[in-house]
């Protein structure tokens, strides 16, 4: 298993491997509907929007958890 004090990165990597690869997905699709080449097209897309997304939500995350400790009723 992986230690606790992993835990941002963690959440970091799996949230943009799933987001990233999900929006790519769909945003390729609708760009280019189903074509030729469309799953290498899609990969291509997909790696790119990987490479921005996790040190992204890296350096996002602790502000996020902020904002809602902020605004939830205690």
């Amino acid at each position: 298993m992986i230690p606790k004090k992993y835990e941002i990165l963690l959440f970091a990597f799996l949230m943009s491997l799933f987001m990233s690869g999900f929006m790519s997905l769909i945003i390729t699709y609708i760009n280019l509907g189903f074509i030729d080449n469309f799953i290498v097209i899609w990969l291509e897309a997909y790696w790119k929007a990987f490479i921005v997304a996790f040190p992204t939500i890296v350096v996002v995350v602790p502000f996020v958890k902020k904002i809602v400790g902020k605004l939830l009723v205690k």
